[in-house]
């Protein structure tokens, strides 16, 4: 039989529909003298099934977009939408079933419980959800994911890169409509690091996957389909096909 793939939300799925998009997003922190505005104004999409880098010097306000795009932080104006429904309309209880039914998270410090197993990290969300996970997209992505001689370890049992593998099926298993990765490979080696890239990139291409990546790292942003640039809490222009000296350029005009 074959394997289902991820499928998003009708919503998402209509024609033409971003799967996740923000207009006029604005987040200050502090007031009066004292306010900073790590979000000026953006207006910015992700197209379904692509892999998005979002960079930017330090301060320029990429990380505060992408919680502010997740649902994980409150926008202070603007609106954020997953497919059709706008976050920033929901209530407290609704954005946590949204987040917990519709969204994937991959964080730089893995977030595994360690009184769980790798298996029972990876099932967790699911579990949470009252939802059982279907067993042959269990299959794939444990196989894809390469952790099958790993599943009865607990993370202090496991290598960093492969605590990150158990985090990134963690997102994937509940088919997200968009998973969204904060600094993935910030505490891993090189090696590590381009396995976990490779397995994000190949989710959107093999799974047809929605990425959104935060990233200081140039190397990393090269497996993205676009990189998304920031400065000062403003877009300050994109890139297509990315290569590494591509994005060490467009930084480089923007003084990171």
């Amino acid at each position: 039989m074959p394997v289902p793939r991820p499928v998003p939300s009708p919503e998402v799925l209509r024609a033409g529909a971003p799967a996740v998009r923000a207009t006029g997003l604005r987040k200050t922190y502090g007031r009066g003298d004292a306010a900073v505005h790590a979000l000026a104004g953006v207006d910015v999409e992700f197209t379904r099934g692509e892999f998005t880098a979002i960079m930017g010097p330090s301060g320029s306000g990429k990380s505060t977009l992408m919680h502010c795009l997740a649902g994980l932080d409150t926008a202070t104006a603007g609106r954020v939408f997953l497919g059709d429904t706008e976050l920033t309309a929901l209530r407290d209880a609704e954005l946590t079933r949204l987040r917990r039914d519709r969204v994937g998270f991959v964080f730089q410090s893995f977030n595994l419980l360690p009184v769980l197993t790798a298996g029972e990290n990876l099932v967790l969300p699911l579990q949470l959800a009252g939802r059982t996970p279907d067993r042959a997209w269990h299959e794939e992505v444990v196989t894809r994911l390469g952790l099958r001689e790993r599943l009865r370890h607990k993370p202090s049992e496991l290598s960093g890169g492969q605590q990150q593998r158990v985090a990134v099926g963690r997102a994937l298993l509940p088919r997200p409509d968009v998973v969204f990765a904060d600094e993935p490979t910030g505490n891993l080696d090189s090696r590590a690091g381009a396995e976990v890239l490779g397995l994000l990139r190949a989710s959107v291409r093999e799974f047809g996957q929605t990425v959104v990546m935060v990233t200081h790292d140039p190397v990393a942003a090269g497996y993205a389909d676009r990189v998304v640039l920031l400065a000062d809490g403003r877009l300050a222009g994109g890139l297509s096909d990315p290569t590494p000296d591509d994005v060490i350029d467009a930084l480089r005009t923007l003084g990171a």
